[in-house]
């Protein structure tokens, strides 16, 4: 795979924060950029990370690619320290000793780096509009955007084959994304967070428990690893990863709602664009 792009800004910005004094910025910035141990190292430094989580301007000074990127790999080198990892089981938060699981998958650089572009990729929502055929010679339009699992899922089983890969890969993401960075969300929807009760279905309206979301999350990895553009693209190898470590996944992207982000995810996610 091939690693996600730093742009001119980025690098100046972790060659500021990282070794000020050093003279030559231009060396500095191409070593970062070509050289893998150099940016885990600039990428994996204190100083930037205390700029990304004290600093509530810093995602616009930089691409989120490398925000999501350095606070990936913070979360991990906590939890490479950690006796267990966490999850929500309603009001009750249980210990999970999953630790080796989690640093056994990121032990590949390809899972990180997809995981940082598909955290930047909610930044922003993109809505779609696209004629579906009804029956012959007759079609609809059909809006939704790429938050939108039911609407994305009804435009798959109608898509050209050139395009499934790219819903697979979205839905899946989706509820990775979902049970990682909103799990209260996936919990607070589908039960009553005092009792526990399931909620009442209302016409229209999927509510999807923790278990759903997992389930369909595996399922579009499968058929994203199985789609021949998979292969053609060295992306297989991560989609099937994906699928088998599903639970591993979300882990670092729970520390860094937790932990990093706090208040400011509503912040940082969902601005919607045509």
């Amino acid at each position: 795979m091939v690693w996600s792009q730093l742009t001119d800004s980025d690098l100046d910005f972790v060659a500021h924060e990282v070794a000020p004094e050093f003279a030559d910025k231009e060396r500095l910035k191409q070593l970062i950029r070509d050289d893998p141990s150099f940016r885990k190292a600039f990428l994996s430094n204190e100083q930037v990370l205390r700029r990304f989580t004290k600093d509530d301007e810093a995602i616009v000074k930089v691409s989120p690619s490398l925000y999501f990127e350095v606070l990936l790999r913070a979360s991990l080198k906590e939890l490479q320290t950690a006796t267990h990892t966490v999850e929500r089981a309603g009001a009750q938060r249980v210990p999970i000793f999953d630790t080796k699981e989690v640093l056994g998958l990121f032990s590949s650089e390809d899972v990180l780096d997809y995981l940082a572009s598909m955290l930047s990729s909610f930044t922003r929502v993109q809505s779609y509009t696209v004629p579906v055929r009804v029956r012959r010679g007759v079609w609809r339009k059909v809006r939704f955007n790429d938050m939108d699992i039911d609407g994305m899922t009804r435009f798959a089983e109608v898509a050209g084959e050139e395009q499934r890969l790219a819903l697979y890969k979205r839905i899946a993401d989706v509820c990775l994304f979902m049970l990682g960075m909103f799990p209260e969300h996936a919990q607070f929807t589908y039960r009553y967070p005092s009792s526990g009760e399931l909620r009442p279905s209302l016409p229209g309206v999927v509510r999807r428990s923790v278990e759903d979301y997992e389930e369909q999350g595996r399922r579009f990895y499968r058929l994203a690893g199985e789609h021949p553009a998979a292969r053609t693209s060295d992306m297989a190898e991560v989609f099937w990863l994906l699928h088998e470590k599903f639970n591993a996944a979300k882990k670092p992207l729970n520390f860094i709602s937790d932990h990093y982000l706090h208040h400011r995810k509503g912040q940082v996610f969902g601005a919607e664009t045509d």
